[in-house]
Order: C-alpha cells, then sequence, then structure tokens
C-alpha cells in the first residue's frame, strides 16, 4: 500500500483494492460494479474512480462510449496481494480479495501447493479468460519449451496446482496448462472463433460423469469410511465436469482398477463404475485406471 492512500478509511482502501483487483485480473471495471459489490451511490463510486485514477494515473483508460475503465499498458498494482486471495475471490468470490488483516472469524489451513502462480502471469491469463483473448505463451513441458497460442477459458484446480485449460492452436486440441509454467505471456488482439476454441466446443467442459464411490472392499471397516464420506447406503456419488474427473480421483486416491487390486491404507475408496472414465481425456491420472478395462 502506498503511503499517498494511507489517510484513507479501510472502508475506501478496500473500494480501491476492488478496483485494483478488477483492472489486473479482469482488465476492466465500471462503475456499477462497485455499486453492486458495496452497496454504495453511484456518486461515491464515481469519487473512488476518480482518486484511485489521481493515485494511478497509468493504471488506468476510460472508454467514455463503452463507460468502463480498462487497464493501463503501464499499470503497476498499488496493493499487494496473495495469489491465494486473489484465486479465492477469483473463483468464489467471497471477501474480493481484500489485503488486509482476517477480521473476527475461524482460521483456516490448507495442505500446502506446489507452487503458487506469479501474478503478473496469473492476471495475464485471467484478462485472457475473461476478455475471450488469445494468449501467446511461451510453455515449460516436462519434455520441451514451446511457443503456443492458447485461447484459455477456464481455470482449473487439481488439488496440488493450478491449471488454465484452453484451446491450444499448436496441437488444434483443448488442452490443460499449469500456470506456473506459462512464461512471457501476451495478449493478442486477434479474433477468436468460437465454435471452434470456445468454451462451448471443449467436449470435457460440457461433458459430465458421475462417480459411484464405495469403500474399498480390502479395507477394513466399511462403517468408518460410510461416516467419513457421508455414504447412503454404502454409495457416494458425484456428477462432475469430465475436465476434472482425473485430478478429483487421484486426490482423494480413488482405486479406479477393475478388481479393486491397489493396496495401502491410502485407498479408501473404489471407483465401482470405473468404465465411467472410458471417455474421459485425464482418466490416466486416475489411480488403477487402464484404458483396456478388461484388464
Amino acid at each position: 500500500m502506498t503511503n499517498e492512500t494511507s489517510d484513507h478509511s479501510q472502508a475506501q482502501h478496500e473500494r480501491l483494492a476492488y478496483i485494483e483487483l478488477n483492472l489486473w485480473f479482469l482488465g476492466e471495471v465500471r462503475r456499477q460494479a462497485l455499486v453492486r459489490r458495496f452497496q454504495i451511490k453511484a456518486a461515491s463510486a464515481t469519487r473512488d474512480l476518480a482518486l484511485y485514477a489521481s493515485l494511478n494515473p497509468n493504471n488506468l483508460n476510460y472508454d467514455v462510449s463503452a463507460k468502463t475503465f480498462y487497464i493501463g499498458p503501464a499499470f503497476e498494482p498499488m496493493y499487494s496481494f496473495s495469489s491465494e486471495r486473489v484465486i479465492a475471490w477469483l473463483t468464489q468470490g467471497f471477501a474480493d480479495g481484500f489485503p488486509g488483516v482476517w477480521s473476527a472469524g475461524v482460521p483456516a489451513l490448507q495442505p500446502a501447493r506446489l507452487g503458487n502462480p506469479n501474478l503478473q502471469t496469473l492476471g495475464l491469463v485471467t484478462r485472457a479468460v475473461f476478455q475471450r483473448q488469445p494468449l501467446r505463451i511461451r510453455y515449460e513441458s516436462l519434455n520441451a519449451t514451446s511457443e503456443r497460442v492458447i485461447v484459455p477459458h477456464v481455470l482449473v484446480d487439481n488439488g496440488l496446482r493450478w491449471h488454465v485449460r484452453g484451446f491450444d492452436r499448436k496441437s488444434g486440441e483443448f488442452r490443460d496448462f499449469v500456470i506456473t509454467r506459462i512464461l512471457e505471456p501476451q495478449l493478442l488482439d486477434e479474433a477468436v472463433d468460437h465454435a471452434i476454441e470456445g468454451r462451448q466446443a471443449d467436449s470435457q467442459w460440457n461433458q459430465q460423469v458421475t462417480l459411484e464411490l464405495v469403500h474399498h472392499p480390502d479395507q477394513p471397516r466399511p462403517e468408518v469410511t460410510h461416516l467419513d464420506y457421508g455414504m447412503e447406503d454404502g454409495l457416494m456419488k458425484m456428477t462432475i465436469q469430465a475436465l476434472t474427473a482425473g485430478y478429483t480421483l487421484r486426490q482423494w486416491s480413488v482405486d479406479c482398477s477393475p478388481d479393486h487390486r491397489l493396496r495401502g491404507p491410502e485407498y479408501r475408496l473404489w471407483l465401482r463404475n470405473h468404465e465411467v472414465l472410458a471417455g474421459v481425456s485425464n482418466a490416466l491420472l486416475a489411480p488403477g485406471f487402464s484404458a483396456d478395462l478388461s484388464d
């Protein structure tokens, strides 16, 4: 937080931070967004936008015809955000990611991730998603470095790290990209063919699968598993999008082999309808799954 804003109230800091979040990670902010989020009058929202513009004149440009402020080419953040708070704001919306101290409440901890995305990279990725723009990237995979143009449409949490999923013009198909492996991202002012590259063209986004999870037959005390997972009649059904199925089953250590062959205390669940994974692109991530279901 800059010294120039130290004499403003906490409530105004929250609104200024909200303006910055929208600019940085969505690429735009409108007066009505402030009115809806903070339940303030339009005149107050106008004053907040004017104050932010006076403190950071290079961070935003106003389009009179669209009545919208857009991120400036020389944008430099005024506030310090953590990537966890930003992702929480982007994906869940609560608290809107303001970088202040916790208010009264119950703190919670989550398992550590392998790495949190760089905010400069994350900002460009999420702006590409929100604005539906292509993104030129240098991508570091485990096999090689490659230059690609992707059309991202959704963030995906696999339990360990964040991916962005989108159409990859290099391979001509939808793929997941680990955000921490994206280097030198650049938004492109190019048209997107939504019929081919848009979210609705992603079959794994549109396809849903219903997982039938039961207590692993080779583990003791099934009644405990039933309690832990809230099973009814020994069964938990979960309907999810296909693009998250492999990640979910791996994160939950679900034995997906046809004959529940995996051993170990971590495998408390067995996927009873393992054949449902046949059309899932990331099914090989699921423990014990084999593309040859007769195996």
